[in-house]
């Protein structure tokens, strides 16, 4: 299936994103902005936006849309990876770091301690900066999420992805649909200050109906902020595209989330999970 010129973008320039991906570059760090070649890299990192992704790079889960390094077992925890961050924000002068990680099953804590820890290393005095951290379903232990839930981040997101219908087909067998509502819903009730938000993938062949009964059951789960964007195979290995959805789609999406209560929508094609949404508002 051919891309439409809706989703074709112009490579990122500028002396600012040259700057700032010279310094991401030299410190190590794996950012999901290069690894997943998002469109919006230019966009967000002109703005002081970016995303990191802890633990590693193997995730434990096998979820058919993610070009993620799969295995068993992840990669040895690095105990310095929290000191890194922080070092790498401070000399980039970025404004909105997004924390996220690949699935460890294989650790007795499913690594929401090392999470935490990286949280807590960007909550210094002297860094201005909003934190989000997009956060595995850590198989639904509330002492994992109670982790996150205590370094409070400014949002804490967690991605549903596809409509209950579609879930076996998208996700990895040890996710599911109930399990990330009832995630997002314990976050909330546990901390209602904290703003919640998740991340719906459209082009799997979903109908409307299934769209809108996703985003009701998020609204009931006290979901604040929703971002919806168009799935992109990443190689011939992954799911194929079932269809590629018009700008127009998205704005429908976008003002059927906003008439429902959401705090904030970001809703396009190129639109990913950890896009900014503080001027999205309403």
């Amino acid at each position: 299936m051919i891309k439409p010129l809706w989703l074709k973008v112009r490579p990122p320039t500028g002396i600012k994103f040259q700057r700032l991906r010279k310094a991401l570059n030299d410190s190590g760090l794996n950012t999901v902005c290069q690894s997943a070649d998002c469109p919006n890299i230019g966009d967000c990192w002109t703005r002081g936006n970016a995303t990191f992704m802890i633990m590693g790079s193997v995730c434990t889960r096998n979820c058919r849309f993610c070009a993620v390094k799969k295995g068993k077992k992840g990669e040895p925890l690095d105990p310095l990876e929290p000191e890194k961050i922080a070092i790498a924000v401070k000399e980039t002068d970025l404004k909105h770091v997004v924390l996220t990680s690949v699935d460890r099953d294989d650790l007795k804590d499913c690594g929401a301690g090392h999470f935490a820890e990286c949280i807590r290393a960007l909550k210094q005095p002297d860094m201005d900066i909003s934190i989000e951290a997009l956060i595995p379903d850590f198989q639904g232990d509330i002492m994992c999420l109670q982790k996150m839930i205590d370094t409070s981040p400014d949002i804490i997101a967690h991605n549903i992805e596809t409509t209950e219908e579609l879930q076996g087909k998208v996700r990895d067998r040890r996710a599911g649909y109930r399990l990330s509502l009832e995630v997002l819903g314990f976050i909330k009730k546990k901390s209602p200050s904290i703003y919640t938000k998740s991340s719906l993938m459209l082009g799997f062949g979903e109908t409307e109906d299934m769209v809108l009964r996703t985003l009701c059951d998020l609204k009931n789960a006290g979901v604040d902020i929703i971002t919806i964007g168009q799935y992109l195979r990443p190689t011939l290995h992954h799911l194929e595209v079932k269809e590629y959805l018009p700008p127009e789609v998205f704005e429908f999406y976008k003002k059927k989330v906003q008439e429902m209560g959401f705090l904030a929508v970001v809703s396009g094609p190129l639109v990913r999970s950890s896009y900014d949404p503080r001027d999205e508002q309403g």
